[in-house]
């Protein structure tokens, strides 16, 4: 008489799902009662009909190209190894998918702020369009192209429909506050977006017994055809404030100002902590064995991100926190969530709240961070700052690809333990940046 083991997949508590739900929806019905001002309130008491279409056609564009950006990112290594790829390929496609956004995507960011916003935003979608009719129409498309060019969509998407927003909500002549609400509502809509893609490129998986994976490609196709129609319908693009002849004294001027250095380091200790993030937390929870139905956790971790942006309006208007305060303690604590989970504790449910500790931390340091690139970078140069400051962190993750991936010279726990010091040193960066103050060339002018 043989012993039947059974295994079990771990899951998430349905119950977190009715949490997070809730808990996202109290805090934005609430926030009005909280707030100091009416304009903090996602209802917009007060505001004039022109922000309102204004922020409903780029939050509705925004979205879109969201779900874009979070369709490819479901199939990952599914897709590679449905071509037939082994590990050593996996790791040169990604590879070679962060050194393009390392170079093109860099120099793209410097150019944006020339050839305007729109038209990176337009590219973004061009992209997404050529890659998603080329994988459904050639039975078998080179990938390695492909990471190229999503990896720059990536980079695109990364600095142009912020920078465009900004530009574009100056050039209408809106109060500088409102952009706080539309901040927190970019990393809420995204995340979302992630959460639908996610469920729509699963739904098209479906079909890959019959038609193969090509044809879950053609949602792309149409939310990129979508994009690139309601992005033309927008309002033209916006003049730039500084001539191109002309760029050359303020790019010499920020340069030396630390405020900027200190937000660039920023930038790039949190595009290096997430990206190595979502590299790391599959492999982190399946190790030795475990089995776990990594398909339930993702829409946790990103929900938990909603979480944390709609707590930001609470903080900026309903409390007397300045923005450096908020990120400095937003820091330590996703600092210490990485750091902990760079010993790769056992528990599974102790790692993923760790995971969802470290994304709600992320939704409230991603729109501060935009709040202070408003208050401290030039708006007609912004494309270009939020670029150069990614360009370090894709650097050091393409090392860590070839030394941890490759040569297996460096462990995932050291990568993790890395991203844990550089959000604790932005931190340090917050400290200082309060201690410096504003700068001459702040756009914040009503704060």
């Amino acid at each position: 008489m043989g012993v039947v083991i059974e295994s079990s997949v771990w899951e998430p508590n349905p119950s977190l799902f009715i949490f997070i739900f809730f808990a996202c929806l109290l805090s934005i019905l609430l926030l009005s009662y909280a707030t100091k001002s009416a304009s903090s309130s996602p209802f917009h008491l007060g505001v004039s009909p022109s922000f309102l279409r204004f922020k409903r056609n780029f939050l509705l564009i925004y979205s879109l190209a969201s779900a874009i950006e979070g369709f490819w990112s479901v199939f990952g290594e599914f897709e590679w190894s449905y071509y037939g790829m082994n590990r050593e390929q996996m790791l040169l496609i990604l590879s070679v998918g962060f050194g393009g956004s390392l170079i093109i995507g860099t120099t793209l960011g410097v150019l944006s702020d020339i050839l305007g916003q729109k038209k990176m935003a337009l590219i973004f979608c061009t992209l997404h369009l050529f890659v998603g009719a080329w994988k459904r129409l050639t039975a078998h498309p080179s990938l390695w192209l492909a990471s190229v060019f999503l990896s720059v969509a990536s980079s695109i998407f990364s600095f142009s429909f912020e920078t465009w927003m900004v530009l574009e909500h100056e050039k209408q002549g809106h109060r500088q506050e409102l952009l706080n609400d539309t901040f927190w509502l970019m990393t809420f809509f995204e995340s979302a977006s992630l959460i639908g893609s996610q469920s729509l490129a699963n739904l098209s998986v479906l079909s890959v017994g019959k038609t193969g994976l090509a044809s879950s490609f053609g949602a792309t196709i149409w939310l990129a055809v979508v994009s690139i129609i309601c992005i033309s319908w927008l309002s033209k693009e916006p003049s730039q404030v500084v001539e191109v002849a002309n760029r050359k004294m303020p790019y010499a001027s920020i340069l030396h100002d630390k405020r900027i250095w200190l937000l660039a380091y920023t930038q790039a200790s949190v595009h290096f902590s997430v990206t190595v993030f979502w590299i790391l937390w599959a492999p982190t929870l399946v190790a030795d064995g475990r089995e776990v139905h990594l398909g339930l956790i993702y829409p946790c971790l990103l929900g938990a991100r909603m979480l944390g942006s709609s707590i930001f309006p609470w903080v900026i208007g309903g409390s007397s926190l300045r923005t450096e305060d908020c990120l400095l303690y937003a820091f330590i604590v996703s600092g210490l969530a990485v750091f902990i989970i760079s010993y790769d504790y056992q528990e599974i449910g102790t790692l993923v709240s760790l995971f969802c500790v470290f994304h709600a931390c992320i939704g409230i340091i991603l729109p501060s961070l935009a709040r202070l690139r408003t208050m401290y970078v030039p708006n007609e140069l912004r494309g270009g700052m939020i670029s150069l400051s990614a360009a370090p962190a894709n650097a050091a993750i393409l090392l860590f690809l070839w030394q941890g991936g490759y040569y297996r010279n460096v462990g995932n726990s050291a990568v993790m333990a890395l991203a844990a010091a550089g959000l604790f040193s932005s931190a340090a960066c917050m400290h200082f940046l309060k201690r410096l103050g504003k700068q001459p060339y702040s756009n914040w002018h009503k704060s």
